[in-house]
């Protein structure tokens, strides 16, 4: 009796063993056939797609698949351009114990050329982008990248990110014409350690120490695959981007601020805000010595910034808060233009 005892007490971990690899098989198939369906809907909207080997593993924490070499390709209507990526290798994973989201990660370098701009590599020491399994609700994407590079792969420039997450909350599909009770999208950004470029001269220097943005996109989404004719049906379906909070450290700069912007007759960011600037006076010091702005129009903006800050303590950087404006391309400060955007150029329809 006793021997019968101590077999069964080893067979249940064998039994609970076996039956966990079951599932993991069982699971790494699914994903699999789910992959492979991708392809076919790629495919069947256009897209020139093809991969290396495909392999499964991840057991006992998780179901993996391993696919080699993905490329995507597509040049048509529904994106403007020919847009191509390219990637070494790239990994689906969902946890054995929390099968409800999935998971990407890249592995090795990721190519992405659009249109007669260069291959731009993307590479990073980590990057993963999670999606819920369930599509019957709000889908929330989330995206992290630390040791983030971007390049030509001619290598004239590049530019690093230390650390960037991102999170965005997709609402169920809104037809345009219809009255949304939530946005759109909302979003949340966050990065820091930024590189810019070196063969440019940044008057704020090339490295921006932090920015963080969140906020919501409002308004009907146009189901519109032209580019130019969307952004027109969104405007005039009464769409906007909100700026909730703007976070950045840039050189001398400090910058918290909040805005709403739309698009207007031209298609060009029209808007209104508000903002906090930390240091306004070198800042603008160092936009007019880089030819950015005239002198007279940073001596104007540093009298009237300084006329609204009042008097400070005369120890720390000069701090104000102001209300911004973007109409006609031109950033202004309670009526003082301050910089003059380039236009956004539209794709031909």
């Amino acid at each position: 009796m006793r021997r019968k005892y101590w077999v069964i007490a080893a067979a249940i971990p064998l039994i609970l063993v076996a039956g966990d690899i079951a599932y993991w098989r069982i699971a790494s198939e699914r994903l699999r056939a789910g992959f492979q369906d991708w392809q076919a809907e790629r495919k069947a909207q256009g897209w020139e797609t093809a991969s290396g080997p495909v392999s499964i593993g991840g057991w006992p924490q998780a179901a993996t698949v391993t696919v080699s070499n993905l490329t995507l390709r597509h040049a048509g209507p529904l994106i403007p351009g020919d847009l191509g990526v390219a990637s070494a290798g790239i990994t689906l994973s969902v946890s054995l114990f929390h099968p409800s989201t999935l998971r990407l990660s890249l592995a090795g370098p990721l190519h992405v050329r659009a249109g007669d701009a260069p291959d731009v590599i993307v590479t990073a020491d980590e990057t993963s982008v999670s999606v819920p399994l369930d599509q019957t609700g709000p889908m929330l994407i989330g995206l992290r990248a630390s040791g983030l590079r971007l390049e030509p792969a001619t290598g004239a420039w590049h530019v690093t990110v230390g650390l960037l997450t991102t999170q965005a909350k997709l609402s169920a599909e809104t037809e345009a014409g219809s009255e949304p009770s939530d946005p759109a999208a909302t979003f949340a950004v966050t990065s820091e350690a930024i590189a810019l470029p070196a063969g440019t001269k940044w008057p704020l220097g090339t490295n921006i120490s932090s920015l963080s943005f969140d906020g919501a996109l409002n308004g009907p989404l146009p189901k519109d695959h032209d580019i130019t004719r969307w952004a027109e049906a969104w405007r005039d379906g009464g769409g906007s981007l909100e700026i909730r909070h703007l976070a950045m450290g840039w050189g001398p700069l400090g910058l918290t601020s909040s805005a709403t912007l739309a698009l207007d007759d031209q298609l060009q960011p029209m808007g209104s805000g508000n903002g906090r600037i930390v240091g306004y006076a070198e800042v603008l010091d160092r936009l007019a010595g880089a030819g950015m702005l005239t002198k007279s129009a940073a001596t104007a903006a540093k009298a009237v910034l300084s006329l609204m800050a009042g008097a400070g303590d005369g120890n720390g950087p000069s701090a104000v808060d102001v209300p911004l404006t973007l109409q006609y391309r031109t950033l202004s400060m309670r009526q003082v233009p301050l910089v003059r955007l380039p236009e956004l150029d539209w794709p031909a329809r």
